[in-house]
C-alpha cells in the first residue's frame, strides 16, 4: 500500500511538472486600445499576426463587420498601437486579411476578401503607402461571398498565385477561383485551364501544400455542408490538377471550416487538421503513400463542439507541436468553447491543467500565431465576437528550452519563400516546417517559422528546399536567434564551391542533360534523388564527362545534387 501511495505521489508530481511547462496569460492590455472586436459579422472574420512593416516585430491586422474598417495595430517592442494607412476602405464586411508580396518587390501588399462585396488588393507602392489596384489586377470578383484566400506558386514560376474560396449561400452560384499571377500586377482566372470545378461547394478555406512531396503545390479545400465533400487537387506539374479526394481518403463530408497544416509526428509528411461542428474535428495523418487516415479520436483532438480556426505551435519549445482550437460557443454549455491541446511527444494530445486558458470562453472564429516580444516563445491571438475584444494570449511558459526562428527570402523562388520545406536536425533528430500564406480559418501566422529544440544547445544544420529546387544548408546556426535565409546564399559551404560557382543544367525539361559549371574544379560528384529523397543515380563529373542520361527513368521531378567536399548545390530538373 505504501509503495502504491508513493508511486501515486511521484506520478502526480511528475504530471504537475510537465503541465507546469505551459502557461499562457490573456493580456489584452498590450493592445493599448479597445474596440478590437469583430462585432457580429456573419460567421466571424480573419486575423493576421504578421510583421506588415518589416521592422522585425509581429503586428496585428483584424477584419471587420459591415460599417467598420479593417484595423491595424503596430507592434511597438511588445505593445501595440493602432495605426492608419491611406487605404480607401469601403467598410463592408471583410473576412481574410493577408499581407503578401505578390509582386516580389520586397514589401508587403494587403489582400482583403469580402462575403458582401468585391475583394480588395492594395499594392504597397513604398513606405506603407497603398494604391487600390483591385480592378486593374483582375481580382474584382463580385457576388461571390468570398471567405478564405490562400497564396502559393502552383506553376513554380517564382510568383505567388491566389486561390479564393466562395461560400455562396445567398446567390447559390459562387465559384472558387484559381488566379494565375501574370508577373505584371495582373491575374488571370485559370479554373478551366487548370481543370478545377466551377460548381458552388460552399467552400470556407483552402491551403496550398505539397502532400506527396513531388515539388509541386497541391490544394486542399474545406467545404461546408454534408453534400459537398472536401476536395484535394493534386498538382500534375503541367499547369493542371487532378481531384484525388477519394483515392487519398480526404473527401470527408462534414461541416468543414478550416485547413491547418503541420507535421505533428516529425516524419517529414504534412498532416491536416480540419475543424467541424459537434460531430467532431478531423485529424488526417499523412501515411506517406498518397493516403491519409483520420486519427482525431485516437490522438485526443476530436473536440466535438463548434470549432472554427486552429493553429499548430510548439508552445513550450520542447520539439513537438501542440494545437490550439477556437470555438463558437461561450462556455455556458457542456461543450468546449475552445481548447489548447498539448502534444506528449508521441503524437498524443490532451488538454493540460492550469495552462492559463480557463477564461477562454468568448465566441471566437479566427486565430493566428506569432511572437509579441521576440522571446522565441510563440503567442496566440484570437478574434472574438462582441462584446469581447481580441484575446492576446501571451506565452508565459518557463523559458527552460532553446529555439530558433527562421524567415525566408526567395530569389529564384517567390520573395516570401512560400511553399518551401525547412528541415532542422538536432542530435540527428529532425523537424520539418512548411511555409504557408493563408492558414486555419481566415488566419495568417508570423512570417517566421518557429522551432523548439528543448534543452539541446546545438543545431546540426538547417536545410531549406525551395520551390525552385535550390537547397540551402546552414551548419551549426546560432540558437535562440532570429535568422533570415536568402535563397542561394548558402548553396556553397567551402572555398571551392562558393557563391561564385554557377551551375547550368540544360535542356530542362529533357531526357539527356548537360551540366555546365563555371570555373570548373575537381572532385565534383553528382547524386540524383527523386522527390521522396530516394537515391537513383550517382556519378563523378569531369570537365569532359558532364552529361547525365535519364532516358530510362520515369518522367517526373528529380534533384541534381552536386557535391564537393562538404558543399552542396542542388537543382530541380524535370524528366519529360
Amino acid at each position: 500500500m505504501k509503495t502504491l501511495y508513493h508511486s501515486l505521489i511521484v506520478s502526480i508530481i511528475f504530471s504537475y511538472t510537465l503541465i507546469g511547462q505551459i502557461e499562457f496569460s490573456e493580456e489584452a492590455n498590450l493592445l493599448g486600445c479597445g474596440d478590437s472586436t469583430y462585432g457580429l459579422g456573419l460567421l466571424g472574420g480573419g486575423i493576421s499576426f504578421f510583421d506588415f512593416d518589416r521592422d522585425g516585430w509581429d503586428d496585428i491586422t483584424i477584419s471587420s463587420e459591415d460599417g467598420h474598417p479593417v484595423k491595424f495595430f503596430k507592434n511597438n517592442t511588445g505593445t501595440f498601437i493602432e495605426v492608419f494607412f491611406n487605404i480607401e476602405d469601403p467598410s463592408f464586411e471583410t473576412k481574410t486579411v493577408q499581407w503578401v508580396d505578390f509582386d516580389n518587390d520586397g514589401d508587403f501588399d494587403l489582400f482583403v476578401t469580402s462575403n458582401t462585396d468585391s475583394n480588395r488588393l492594395y499594392k504597397n507602392i513604398g513606405s506603407m503607402t497603398f494604391e487600390d489596384i483591385t480592378v486593374s489586377s483582375g481580382l474584382n470578383v463580385f457576388d461571390n461571398e468570398t471567405y478564405g484566400g490562400s497564396w502559393g506558386d502552383y506553376n513554380n514560376d517564382g510568383w505567388l498565385d491566389l486561390f479564393i474560396c466562395s461560400r455562396s449561400v445567398i446567390s447559390g452560384v459562387g465559384s472558387n477561383f484559381l488566379f494565375k499571377n501574370n508577373q505584371n500586377s495582373t491575374f488571370t482566372d485559370v479554373n478551366d485551364i487548370a481543370g478545377l470545378t466551377t460548381e458552388n461547394h460552399y467552400s470556407f478555406c483552402a491551403a496550398f501544400f505539397d502532400y506527396n512531396k513531388d515539388g509541386w503545390q497541391d490544394i486542399y479545400i474545406a467545404n461546408d455542408k454534408y453534400d459537398t465533400p472536401n476536395l484535394l487537387y493534386k498538382n500534375n506539374g503541367d499547369g493542371t490538377f487532378l481531384e484525388v479526394g477519394e483515392e487519398t481518403g480526404t473527401n470527408i463530408s462534414i461541416d468543414a471550416m478550416s485547413t491547418t497544416i503541420g507535421d505533428y509526428n516529425k516524419d517529414g509528411w504534412l498532416d491536416l487538421y480540419i475543424a467541424n461542428t459537434i460531430n467532431g474535428n478531423v485529424f488526417f495523418k499523412n501515411n506517406g503513400d498518397g493516403t491519409f487516415t483520420n486519427i482525431a479520436s485516437e490522438n485526443g483532438t476530436i473536440f466535438e463542439s463548434a470549432a472554427w480556426g486552429s493553429v499548430f505551435l510548439d508552445a513550450e519549445n520542447d520539439t513537438d507541436i501542440d494545437l490550439y482550437v477556437s470555438g463558437e460557443l461561450d462556455g455556458e454549455t457542456s461543450f468546449l468553447p475552445s481548447a489548447f491541446y498539448e502534444n506528449d511527444g508521441l503524437g498524443n494530445f490532451s488538454i493540460p491543467f492550469a495552462a492559463g486558458f480557463d477564461n477562454d470562453t468568448a465566441r471566437s472564429f479566427s486565430n493566428a500565431m506569432g511572437d509579441i516580444n521576440n522571446d522565441g516563445y510563440p503567442d496566440i491571438i484570437v478574434l472574438n465576437y462582441e462584446p469581447h475584444d481580441i484575446f492576446i494570449w501571451n506565452n508565459q511558459s518557463p523559458q527552460n528550452n532553446n529555439w530558433i526562428k527562421i524567415k525566408l527570402e526567395g530569389v529564384e523562388s517567390n520573395k516570401q519563400g512560400i511553399g518551401s520545406w525547412i528541415e532542422i536536425s538536432v542530435n540527428g533528430n529532425k523537424q520539418y516546417n512548411y511555409t504557408l500564406c493563408g492558414e486555419g480559418y481566415l488566419g495568417q501566422n508570423s512570417a517566421y517559422e518557429f522551432f523548439g529544440i528543448g534543452e539541446s544547445s546545438v543545431i546540426d544544420y538547417i536545410k531549406v528546399t525551395w520551390l525552385s529546387g535550390n537547397v540551402d544548408i546552414i551548419e551549426n546556426p546560432m540558437i535562440n536567434s532570429h535568422i533570415t535565409i536568402i535563397e542561394g546564399e548558402n548553396l556553397g559551404l567551402n572555398n571551392d564551391f562558393n557563391l561564385n560557382t554557377r551551375v547550368l543544367i540544360y535542356p530542362n525539361p529533357g531526357k539527356i542533360f548537360s551540366i555546365k559549371i563555371d570555373n570548373y574544379i575537381n572532385n565534383i560528384y553528382l547524386t540524383v534523388t527523386d522527390m521522396t529523397g530516394k537515391l537513383v543515380l550517382k556519378k563523378e563529373l569531369t570537365a569532359i564527362d558532364n552529361k547525365v542520361n535519364m532516358s530510362s527513368f520515369v518522367n517526373g521531378i528529380y534533384l541534381f545534387n552536386l557535391v564537393n567536399g562538404n558543399a552542396l548545390i542542388s537543382k530541380k530538373v524535370i524528366v519529360k
